[in-house]
């Protein structure tokens, strides 16, 4: 069992690394918004999704209602259900419904690609240990953002929210320029994006409605003009 922790923490270690900074880019940009150090970290300790929560505090801030946030974060993270569902069939026999449950709130992106390379089941020892580095790295680069936030004048605090951005981006165009499915689906939702934001009668929908629009539009339209092949699939 130890063995197993020890391998899922050296796993685990560059995923904590990379939370680290990129969760103090989300640190500064939650003071910005006007929360306190104790509610961003709350926030990072109970969910781990940098999209979902970026998009949680803009509309927080903007006073979004509680249906909106609610519908925003179920489309932005249904990803992870479907990850869930991936690694549920990897699982070892130790995993009962409480430790899948443990795992399914610690299931990244990135640990979901380390985990699903795990040659043969997944012990629950093994999944802890991914899960903690990366866990303490989101939560306490947060708490550092925060700090440096609350004392960093404004200009700087906007420079450096900025960051996280570029993470989102350091994910997508080295797929895109792969991929063309990828490209395209980006551009559109860029487009739709665009479109939501100045076209009449729609421009006075809120943030969260245009992101869930722009998300389930282009994800759609991806999924009927490229579909993946099956024999590319398996």
């Amino acid at each position: 069992m130890q063995s197993d922790f020890r391998r899922g923490l050296k796993a685990g270690l560059p995923i904590g690394l990379g939370y680290l900074s990129v969760s103090f880019a989300f640190g500064i940009q939650a003071m910005a918004l006007g929360l306190t150090p104790l509610e961003a970290v709350l926030i990072s300790m109970t969910n781990l999704t940098s999209a979902g929560q970026l998009a949680g505090i803009t509309l927080m801030a903007g006073g979004a209602p509680l249906l909106e946030m609610a519908l925003t974060q179920l489309t932005i993270n249904l990803r992870y259900a479907l990850m869930s569902l991936s690694l549920s069939q990897k699982m070892g026999e130790d995993m009962g419904t409480g430790r899948r449950m443990i795992f399914a709130f610690g299931n990244t992106d990135e640990i979901f690609a380390v985990a699903s390379m795990e040659k043969g089941n997944i012990r629950f020892s093994y999944a802890l240990g991914l899960m903690v580095l990366p866990y303490i790295g989101w939560s306490g680069g947060t708490l550092l953002g925060a700090v440096a936030g609350s004392l960093l004048p404004a200009f700087l605090r906007s420079a450096l929210g900025i960051a996280i951005y570029g993470m989102f981006m350091a994910v997508v165009l080295p797929v895109a320029r792969r991929e063309r499915a990828v490209c395209m689906v980006t551009v559109l939702a860029a487009l739709l994006s665009v479109a939501l934001r100045y076209l009449p009668f729609v421009s006075g929908l809120s943030g969260g409605y245009r992101m869930i629009l722009c998300a389930v539009g282009a994800s759609a339209a991806g999924a009927a003009l490229w579909p993946v092949e099956e024999a590319k699939r398996e």
